[in-house]
This record gives C-alpha cells, sequence and structure tokens, in this order.
C-alpha cells in the first residue's frame, strides 16, 4: 500500500503547493504550463482558477492517504476507493490529451509548452495514474 499512496500523496501535495505558490503571484516554473496556439497561450488563468486546481490537487493527496488508511476521517472506505479510480481515471486521461494541445497524442507540436508536455506533464499524468491505480486495487487493510 506505501509503494503506491506515499509517492502518489507526495506528488500531488507537491502539486497543490506549487499551485498556491503561484496563486500567490509567483511565476517560478510557470513559463511553459499553458498550452500555446497560434503563438498565444490558450487561456489565463487568474489566481481563482489556480486555487481551485490548487484544493483539488489537496483534495486529491487526502482521497490517496485516506484509501491507505492513514487517516480517520469517519468516511466509508468505499468513497476513497471510488475517489482513487476517479483519479487514476482523470490522470490518464490527461495523459492521453485533447488530441489538439495537450497530452501524449497533441496535433499542436514545435511550442515549450508542447516539449515539456511531452517530457514530463504527460509522462507525469501517466506516473500518477498508474499510482493511483495501484492503490485503488489495494485493499486498506494491506501494506
Amino acid at each position: 500500500m506505501r509503494l503506491f499512496a506515499i509517492p502518489l500523496a507526495a506528488i500531488l501535495g507537491a502539486l497543490s503547493l506549487l499551485h498556491a505558490y503561484w496563486a500567490l503571484g509567483g511565476r517560478a516554473g510557470s513559463a511553459y504550463t499553458i498550452p500555446v496556439v497560434n503563438g498565444r497561450r490558450a487561456f489565463e488563468p487568474g489566481p481563482a482558477a489556480t486555487w481551485i486546481v490548487c484544493g483539488l490537487l489537496a483534495l486529491a493527496a487526502f482521497i490517496a492517504i485516506g484509501k491507505a488508511g492513514y487517516i480517520a476521517s469517519g468516511l466509508p472506505p468505499i468513497l476513497f476507493t471510488i475517489g482513487t479510480w476517479g483519479l487514476a481515471v482523470v490522470f490518464f486521461a490527461r495523459a492521453i490529451g485533447n488530441l489538439r494541445t495537450f497530452g501524449f497524442l497533441k496535433s499542436i507540436t514545435g511550442t515549450d509548452f508542447a516539449r515539456w508536455d511531452t517530457w514530463l506533464y504527460s509522462p507525469l499524468c501517466l506516473v500518477i495514474a498508474a499510482l493511483a491505480a495501484g492503490l485503488a486495487l489495494r485493499n486498506s487493510d494491506a501494506v
């Protein structure tokens, strides 16, 4: 269980903290985080949207540690199992992409974002999906 839960929660927690940093106005590491279409960023996330992503990533980390049984939340264990499968599906879908601007199957290539997406963002999403699926398959009393 720890083999999946600890790295999964650590990655999700770190990503949550990174988004909090950006929401507070930090810029380091943000230059190539948004897809570029026709030389322009596809969208401009504001602080509110970045805080929402931060919160969702923190919730994802909570789901991972809850599934592993590291917290006593009082919630039914099935909710953590469903949530963990949800994480696996969402991050696998992100890794595959939208067939245009992000993911392994993107058609827009040649931008700095596309290179980062190919070599870091999409593989990281695939790792997160695999860790979540591995965790979801484990019983909460297993080690």
